[in-house]
């Protein structure tokens, strides 16, 4: 059986959002090339992971002698996407991602894998995602945004507290 590839070379948007509130709050990657839309789910770790990789590539990329990949060192101003997220049809939940560098092409390519479940039809399924390095830097700010803008921890326990209370039991000193 081949592999089904939803494969974005240089997309048009390409985002994480949320849907619901903090708490309770679930995460999408999405993203969209002229009519071609594609939603997946995945967690908030991993929204949190990809972000802080993605800066790590483009900050290294940025120490080469002479910068030959034009990397921004911050967000440019006219590549920040605050909208919300377009209509959700989750295409599959990610398990493994993994990124990478395209030289030729200057884009930090991002590959998402289905959660491995035996009892899926998603299998068979993957999204392969090339993104520029001012949108990568873009989609990085937004991603780290929208993960740190969920319930505030506990400087006690360290577990995410609820707007109805919050009951823990400090670490033993």
């Amino acid at each position: 059986m081949s592999t089904r590839v939803h494969e974005f070379s240089w997309p048009d948007r390409v985002v994480v959002g949320v849907i619901g509130a903090p708490g309770s709050r679930a995460f999408y990657l999405q993203v969209r090339a002229g009519k071609q839309l594609v939603s997946l789910a995945l967690e908030k770790q991993q929204s949190a992971a990809l972000a802080e990789k993605i800066d790590e590539v483009l900050d290294q990329l940025g120490t080469v002698p002479g910068n030959p990949f034009n990397v921004p060192a911050g967000t440019p101003v006219e590549l920040v996407d605050n909208d919300p997220l377009e209509t959700v049809e989750v295409q599959f939940r990610i398990g493994a991602i993994g990124l990478g560098w395209d030289s030729s092409t200057a884009q930090v390519v991002i590959e998402l894998h289905p959660v491995d479940d035996e009892d899926s039809a998603d299998q068979d399924e993957k999204m392969l995602v090339r993104i520029p390095v001012g949108t990568a830097r873009a989609f990085a700010k937004r991603t780290r945004e929208i993960v740190a803008a969920g319930r505030p921890m506990c400087p006690l326990c360290g577990n995410p507290m609820d707007a109805e209370g919050h009951i823990c039991t400090p670490p033993d000193l």
